[in-house]
């Protein structure tokens, strides 16, 4: 279990507090969040390696236990404009996290059997159960994004009325939708990768350029370039509106990949922080159960074995675990490291004077 001090707790929520979206805020994101932001104390991609792999072995620890509580899940929703990022992201991110635990959704355009249905009905379809952290690639605010960059996309969900006030009416639709779900155990986690015009068009660039790269761009991420100051006021006025007590915003820069992804994970493991899932404990008629299943094992060992290789044992110095195999670690008679310093055992050498 990796250990979350008062203090380790306190450095990721400063840490991620600048990217939060203060609910009731008005959002310009050309004046309010810079894509190539970093933190005082992470200036260079070397100083985060360390970082982003104790995110993630702490998140592997944090989703072993949400799924073994099995009380509360986690959404985390993705957004960005083309080449932001998303699936590095969770790549990275999420690499050491059971797979067992975690479902990603992607969303594309609505088929025809979705379209026959509400526009949150697809998005509702694919929510974690309890016990699980689902990603939306993409999520339902592509409702108040590529819909509202292109109208001819509303026309086709066969809406009664279609007038100026409709996005005022989603972004209500689509608050009251996630208090619900925060209401009833499941935490929603909403992140904006932020990438600026110039590291997209250098993204773009590189799909083109590099023949193994070349499956991710199409002519339509160059259309929808041209759009970019619509989709920038999109996102301005999504920020603005739905970035709620219960399910705030963050902007995550995302001009550095390395950045983004350690952003990303102190985001994520600030929610789970939140929950804080515990292992389930057994009651006393559980434990008993247990003590005589333990000593009907104990009595199945074949002789020479140890009747449990994972039981406290004592060799006269102190208590040691075995190592599996019915013999007791560390010092102590019988061992061949006894007078090996820790610094050198399992090398075969003997370790240097200072």
């Amino acid at each position: 279990m990796v250990e979350v001090t008062d203090e380790r707790r306190q450095r990721i929520a400063d840490f991620i507090e600048p990217l939060r979206v203060r609910p009731g805020s008005a959002v310009d994101l050309s004046r309010d969040f810079d894509p190539g932001y970093r933190s005082d104390q992470l200036r260079k991609k070397k100083d985060g390696v360390e970082l982003l792999n104790a995110g993630i072995a702490l998140l592997a620890d944090y989703q072993r236990r949400l799924a073994a509580e099995n009380s509360h899940g986690v959404l985390m929703c993705l957004q960005s404009l083309d080449a932001g990022g998303k699936d590095g992201t969770i790549r990275h991110v999420m690499s050491g996290v059971n797979p067992q635990g975690v479902r990603v959704s992607s969303f594309k355009v609505p088929s025809a059997a979705e379209l026959a249905h509400d526009y949150l009905w697809r998005y509702a379809a694919r929510l974690p159960a309890r016990g699980e952290i689902g990603i939306f690639n993409r999520s339902h605010y592509e409702e108040v994004l590529v819909v509202r960059v292109h109208p001819e996309a509303l026309a086709r969900q066969r809406l009664d009325a279609i007038g100026d006030g409709i996005w005022d009416r989603r972004y209500r639709e689509i608050n009251d939708w996630e208090r619900y779900l925060v209401d009833n155990g499941i935490t929603v986690v909403k992140l904006f990768l932020n990438l600026s015009k110039e590291e997209q068009r250098v993204r773009f660039l590189k799909r083109i350029d590099v023949p193994e790269r070349n499956w991710k761009f199409s002519a339509a991420d160059a259309r929808e370039r041209r759009r970019w100051d619509d989709y920038q006021h999109a996102f301005s006025q999504m920020l603005s509106a739905t970035s709620t007590e219960k399910a705030p915003w963050y902007v995550i820069p995302a001009d550095r990949k390395w950045f983004a992804r350690i952003c990303a994970g102190a985001v994520l493991a600030q929610a789970l922080i939140d929950i804080d899932p515990q292992y389930p404990t057994v009651d006393a008629d559980a434990l008993r159960d247990l003590a005589d299943a333990k000593r009907e094992l104990e009595a199945q060992a074949p002789g020479g074995a140890a009747p449990d290789p994972f039981a406290p044992s004592h060799d006269g110095h102190g208590h040691h675990r075995t190592n599996g195999h019915g013999k007791t670690k560390g010092k102590g008679k019988g061992s061949s490291k006894g007078n090996r310093s820790r610094s050198d055992a399992g090398t075969g050498t003997r370790a240097k004077p200072r």
